[in-house]
């Protein structure tokens, strides 16, 4: 039976790569989850740096500009200060480019001059960490900032690169068969915003959701 406000579709589906079903095996945030992950986020951030003067916020296409304006608007409702986002497009930075299609995902759009500010870039899962790792090159060819720190929803291990972030809604063991999906109002038409874990049908059982820990 599908969560409550799930779409109806939501219980099972194909991978990207056309293998075999999965199926939805636990749902570990629901929307009332992600809006404490993004204040409590929101808050380490402005903590962190004393302060949300100098803060750019860059959100990685897709859904992680959707996170990025969540948390600049809750910066702005207990801060007063309205921090700048902007919008990245890592997909011809990023080092399989030569295996496979290049897809870009929209414009990139920095709205300010990111030198000598702190940069936040801001994703909703960290994986193997090519994706981050594309993202500071590219920011890299639009200015010096001052510092650049990562800011995720999802942290599910295996990485592939020494990255960590410096924000993290949720630490979520996985498994590299097991896919993490992030639905948000904003980018999945017909969710309620919401994380969850799919894997194959003879996965073993995901644990069940604990307190969050950050990074």
């Amino acid at each position: 039976m599908a969560a409550p406000g799930a779409h109806p579709a939501s219980e099972t589906s194909t991978p990207p790569d056309g293998g075999i079903l999965f199926v939805q095996r636990a749902r570990v945030l629901t929307a009332e989850d992600l809006r404490r992950a993004h204040t409590r986020i929101a808050h380490e951030i402005v903590e962190r740096n004393h302060g949300a003067e100098g803060l750019v916020l860059v959100g990685l296409y897709t859904r992680g500009v959707a996170v990025a304006r969540r948390l600049a608007a809750d910066i702005s409702g207990f801060e007063g200060v309205d921090v700048p986002v902007g919008v990245l497009d890592v997909a011809f930075y990023r080092d399989d480019i030569g295996r496979r299609s290049v897809q870009p995902l929209g414009p990139t759009e920095i709205p300010v001059d990111i030198t000598d500010r702190i940069v936040v870039l801001v994703d909703d899962v960290l994986y193997t960490g090519r994706t981050v790792r594309a993202a500071l090159e590219a920011i890299n060819e639009l200015g010096r900032p001052q510092a650049v720190q990562l800011a995720v929803l999802v942290d599910r291990g295996h990485r592939e690169l020494p990255i960590r972030a410096d924000y993290v809604g949720k630490n979520l063991p996985t498994k590299a068969t097991e896919d993490v999906r992030v639905r948000l109002e904003e980018t999945d038409a017909g969710f309620d915003d919401s994380i969850e874990v799919w894997g194959p049908p003879d996965a073993a059982p995901v644990a069940p959701p604990g307190p969050e820990v950050g990074a």
